[in-house]
This record gives structure tokens, C-alpha cells and sequence, in this order.
């Protein structure tokens, strides 16, 4: 009887490394170097966040991860974050990329 085990990437826009996407992935794919610092001071760097909790606010933090959504460039940013994935699980499992949708798909037989 064969087994099926997928998984779900939730909140992809979220969990995009500033870091891994200026650093390594857009220089990959041989983005202008003036380019990316644009898109390191218009959407990526400099951003803070805090929370508010029962009318206390909590200390302003660096926003470190995440694409701005709402924006143009936003899924395009996503999309040339993850475009290696696939290429990389191709191995180990099969996977749908749909939007900011990852499905991996692993079928194996139990006996």
C-alpha cells in the first residue's frame, strides 16, 4: 500500500531571508548591482517593527525576513527566492509550486 506525505510552506512571503535574497540569490541570477541596493533600501532593509500588548508597546526590532506584499516587485522577489527549490527536492521528493504555494509530495510503499 503506498504511503503519501505532503507538507505545506505557510506564510512564504514571511520567511524570505533578506540576507540569503541580496547576498547570494540575486547576485545568481546576475542582478545589476544597483539594482539590488534599491531593492535593499526601498523594500528590504531598514524596516522596524514592535508589538503591542495590553496598551504597552514592546522595543523596535529589525525586520529581518519577509517580502513587503502589495507590491510589484514582491512575487517577483519570491519567486526568484525560491526558483532553485525545486531543483534542489527533485531528489528527495516531488514538488508543486504554485504562487507562494510549495507542496512536497513523497509516495513510498509500507510493507
Amino acid at each position: 500500500m503506498p504511503f503519501r506525505a505532503y507538507t505545506d510552506f505557510e506564510k512564504a512571503f514571511d520567511k524570505v531571508s533578506h540576507q540569503l535574497l541580496l547576498q547570494q540569490k540575486l547576485i545568481y541570477y546576475n542582478v545589476n548591482p544597483t539594482v539590488i541596493n534599491w531593492i535593499k533600501s526601498f523594500f528590504l532593509c531598514f524596516r522596524k517593527q514592535r508589538v503591542k500588548l495590553n496598551g504597552f508597546f514592546s522595543e523596535w526590532n529589525d525586520v529581518i525576513s519577509g517580502i513587503p506584499q502589495g507590491t510589484i516587485l514582491g512575487p517577483i522577489l519570491f519567486i526568484l527566492y525560491i526558483n532553485d527549490l525545486a531543483d534542489v527536492c527533485i531528489h528527495f521528493a516531488n514538488i508543486y509550486l504554485f504562487a507562494d504555494d510549495a507542496k512536497l509530495y513523497k509516495q513510498t510503499r509500507i510493507m
